[in-house]
């Protein structure tokens, strides 16, 4: 099995190791986790990706004075031999295939958790202060160098009137100075400061952790439409009262009974869960292929040439459901395992086709109308 296979990117232990061992828990700092690694965006790149107004991007600079921080689009940064500033770009997975195919392979840990890779560049002293995540984090070095100061404290106490969640007493425990290739693991709530020794660009792999409190807002909007509780309210047995104002008990105790009634059962929960985690995020946007397909055609071109997710699209499984980009599917136990195989390789080969049902068929064409998923290049 692939998360029994010891992996150089996690230092020559096993993902189950890892879990075990590291996850949630405690840092690891991995030397030459991908040997010999070269950033695959050049520094101009990343700053053009930093003008387009659908990309999440920050400008973070440290003066005498205190911070300054800026969110993008940015036209204009500052000059390269200015020292101690720090741009910060969001999802780039999304938006470029190298980066996508290196955040996947962080996969030994569920979809439904892996969130994004940002990367870091910095001019020399560039950082964001001593913080900490409410995530776990891979730190990889992706040029030039950075020098980390970590600690497990407890007081995670902020500092006050700045824009940015520093630490008010960083009080740093280890110290390292992670080179091209380099990767640092780092557990929610551990505090850490990393900054550049010269110019460097770091890779921030992250998770998604959600607040119970924006799934639970999240969920009963998901329920509005399928609570059922017939009836209206009667009081047949109503007495007369000297307090009008007073809300009567017997009402209370009716309403909490019937509101009781209510159940959440794991299928609500699955569906919840797997149309919330697969919904792309606000700023993600798909375009329809240059050239429409008819079914016919899109099918002749995925039997030569099979499909692939597009890398913005998110789809996950769980039982007879199927999840992509914020949508469910209930399917038959043939086609489930088809989806299955798209979800978790994220290409379905051409032979993978033959057993379709004509209705996966045709949502198959409609996601690629969408700009969901694509017909593998020659």
């Amino acid at each position: 099995m692939a998360t029994m296979k010891k992996l150089d990117l996690l230092g020559g232990i096993t993902p189950a190791q890892f879990l075990r061992d590291y996850w949630h828990k405690k840092p690891l700092l991995i030397r030459n986790a991908i040997p010999g690694f070269t950033a695959p965006l050049p520094r101009q790149e990343l700053f053009d990706l930093a003008r387009r107004d659908e990309v999440e991007s920050r400008l973070i600079t440290h003066r005498t004075d205190g911070w300054d921080m800026q969110h993008g689009p940015f036209n204009k940064l500052p000059p390269l031999k200015q020292k101690a500033w720090t741009l910060l770009v969001q999802g780039v997975n999304l938006h470029h295939p190298a980066a996508d195919a290196l955040l996947r392979q962080f996969r030994f840990v569920p979809d439904a958790r892996l969130d994004d890779l940002m990367i870091s560049y910095a001019t020399d002293g560039g950082g964001v202060g001593p913080h900490f995540d409410s995530y776990d984090v891979f730190l990889l070095q992706a040029h030039g160098q950075r020098r980390w100061r970590i600690s497990a404290q407890e007081d995670l106490t902020l500092e006050e009137g700045v824009p940015l969640k520093i630490l008010s007493n960083f009080q740093a425990e280890q110290e390292f100075v992670l080179e091209p290739g380099d990767m640092l693991y780092l557990p929610p709530q551990y505090a850490h400061d990393g900054v550049a020794i010269g110019e460097c660009m770091t890779y921030s792999v992250g998770f998604r952790s959600p607040a119970y409190q924006e799934l639970g807002e999240s969920f009963l909007e998901f329920m509005m439409d399928t609570i059922d509780l017939p009836g209206r309210y009667e009081d047949p047995d109503l007495k007369a009262t000297a307090k009008p104002a007073e809300l009567p008990l017997d009402m209370v105790a009716r309403i909490r009974d019937e509101l009781n009634k209510i159940r959440f059962t794991d299928d609500d929960i699955t569906i919840f869960l797997g149309e919330h985690l697969s919904e792309p995020k606000h700023s993600v946007f798909f375009e329809a292929p240059a050239q429409e397909l008819s079914f016919a055609r899109f099918f002749q071109g995925a039997k030569k040439r099979g499909l692939a997710l597009h890398r913005k699209t998110r789809m996950l499984y769980r039982g007879s459901h199927v999840f992509i980009n914020g949508e469910s599917f209930q399917v038959n136990r043939g086609d489930k395992a088809i989806l299955a195989r798209l979800a978790d390789s994220r290409v379905l080969e051409k032979t993978d086709l033959d057993l379709a049902s004509e209705d996966l068929l045709e949502a198959l064409h409609q996601w690629h109308e969408s700009g969901w998923l694509e017909i593998v290049r020659d």
